[in-house]
């Protein structure tokens, strides 16, 4: 297994309290992987610390082969790592193509000299929409973002960080907030995204993991509990115990 992301011992204090020890995790190339636990298990700390976003107490971070333990979030993006939060960061002012012209000018060196109307640009517009389409967003070009329904929010998110052309895309609960009739499209989009793109999702809604993920990593309390298939975790009393119950068997 080629891991195009892993971590050695990742520890996390804050003051007395130690929100992730020792935590190793392997990301595979092409990985659909689910991160899940009970809530403070530490799953959006393992996030920030994968992203940069938090300096690790200890223990490393590595990029294929580059150890990126103390890069900063904007180098780590430029090595082909992106992510979505929690609560959308969009900006709702601009319209869909707009935005993710944006990302792609930004990306290329260029969004700093964004004088002209984005239509000029017209590489970039066709990029965009290119990437619009692939995740159903194209009837939505032309609306501002802040316009559209929450689910259709998260897919623009989602937009914007494959406009980095990141190897590896982090997902903090791409689902959170969404009617449940649209969460399956979000999580459809992701799992059809091309294998180049390895996945790594935080969710709470089990049907969905069980439904995308390929492989499911358990933390609780800061450690991981259980790692493995779908099925593997299913059947896994330690993971029945702290968190599933026994609906999911």
């Amino acid at each position: 297994m080629t891991a195009v992301l892993r971590t050695e011992g990742l520890t996390r204090r804050f003051g007395a309290l130690e929100a992730l020890s020792g935590v190793s995790l392997a990301l595979p190339a092409g990985a659909r992987q689910a991160l899940i636990g009970p809530n403070g298990a530490g799953k959006t700390t393992l996030v920030n610390l994968l992203t940069g976003a938090l300096a690790p107490s200890g223990g490393e971070v590595w990029l294929g082969e580059e150890r990126i333990t103390h890069l900063g979030p904007d180098r780590r993006v430029k090595r082909g790592l992106a992510r979505t939060f929690q609560i959308n960061t969009l900006f709702g002012g601009l319209t869909v193509l707009e935005s993710v012209a944006l990302a792609i000018l930004e990306r290329a060196g260029r969004a700093a000299h964004w004088r002209r109307p984005v239509a000029s640009y017209r590489e970039e517009v066709d990029e965009a929409m290119e990437l619009l389409a692939s995740l159903r967003l194209a009837d939505d070009a032309g609306r501002r973002s802040a316009t559209l329904p929450y689910g259709r929010q998260r897919l623009v998110e989602i937009a914007l960080a494959l406009a980095t052309r990141p190897r590896i895309l982090l997902l903090d609960e791409p689902a959170a907030g969404i009617p449940a009739a649209e969460s399956g499209a979000v999580l459809a989009a992701i799992a059809a995204l091309p294998a180049s793109v390895s996945v790594l999702f935080i969710e709470h809604d089990m049907g969905l993991v069980f439904r995308f993920a390929e492989r499911i990593t358990v933390l609780a309390a800061g450690r991981i509990l259980a790692e493995g298939t779908p099925d593997e975790i299913r059947r896994d009393e330690r993971v029945r115990a702290v968190y599933l119950g026994r609906e999911h068997e």
